[in-house]
């Protein structure tokens, strides 16, 4: 992992609006699991919580629940609710008392932290038997029709666009150091229906795409856009889209 002195860059910083309008939603059992193996319902931390898409299913379980980001872009875009709190900090360094959060989460965002930093400072500010839950959603099915040219975009097209940390959400964090003692995770996934225009959106979240409009090949974009809108048929179709949840959930 990059050290502080050579931080990563964060490739949403001004994608706080096109995040919380098009990135799918959690299920609310994977907030209901993840409140079963707290040791009790007093606060929840949501490290790198994004716009809050977990931060507001937990809202449903804890006393309190605290969003943190880097982002102000993020922050300004966080969905508000009862019992929430967002504030703006690194993962490296979260602004919470010692023994104070119940379960810390990190959402589709430790594969940006200085895993030995925040493991650091998610040991000083868990609660006694505090739970660590990393989360993240693999790479969406398409169904049959449309999944073999969606798997050639993003495997060949804009493949060598991805950030090297991309490689840790694909194994579902499988390989990186996690050093506590491991709870199993029930099986979960996201699912929708959405027409074109959500679907095309949702890729325009993706660090990938930015990059490949960065370098000037807007029409390797274009031309899957293309090849995908004639698949689709009509652009108001829902059509069903799944994502598999991958989780690494430790006792502290």
């Amino acid at each position: 992992m990059p050290s502080n002195a050579d931080p990563i860059r964060n490739w949403f910083e001004q994608g706080g609006r096109a995040y919380a309008r098009f990135r799918p939603e959690y299920p609310p059992q994977l907030a209901a699991f993840l409140a079963s193996v707290a040791p009790d319902n007093r606060m929840a931390v949501d490290v790198g919580c994004g716009n809050g898409q977990l931060t507001q299913l937990l809202a449903s379980h804890f006393d309190t629940v605290v969003g943190l980001d880097p982002s102000a872009d993020q922050i300004a875009n966080a969905i508000p609710g009862k019992r929430i709190a967002y504030q703006r900090a690194p993962a490296e360094q979260l602004p919470l008392p010692d023994g104070s959060a119940s379960l810390i989460t990190a959402a589709q965002a430790a594969h940006w932290f200085n895993l030995p930093s925040f493991y650091q400072e998610a040991r000083r500010a868990a609660a006694p038997n505090g739970v660590l839950a990393l989360i993240s959603y693999g790479v969406l099915d398409l169904g049959p029709v449309l999944n073999e040219r969606f798997q050639k975009f993003y495997r060949n097209e804009i493949g060598p666009y991805w950030p090297p940390e991309r490689k840790l959400v694909d194994t579902g964090y499988a390989t990186i150091d996690f050093p506590f003692e491991e709870l199993a995770a029930p099986p979960f996934e996201i699912r929708v229906h959405w027409r074109l225009s959500q679907f095309l959106g949702y890729l325009l979240t993706w660090s990938a795409v930015r990059r490949v409009k960065e370098a000037g090949r807007e029409e390797v974009l274009l031309g899957f856009a293309n090849d995908i809108s004639s698949a689709w048929g009509d652009e108001n179709t829902r059509r069903p889209i799944a994502w598999p949840i991958n989780m690494r959930i430790g006792r502290l």
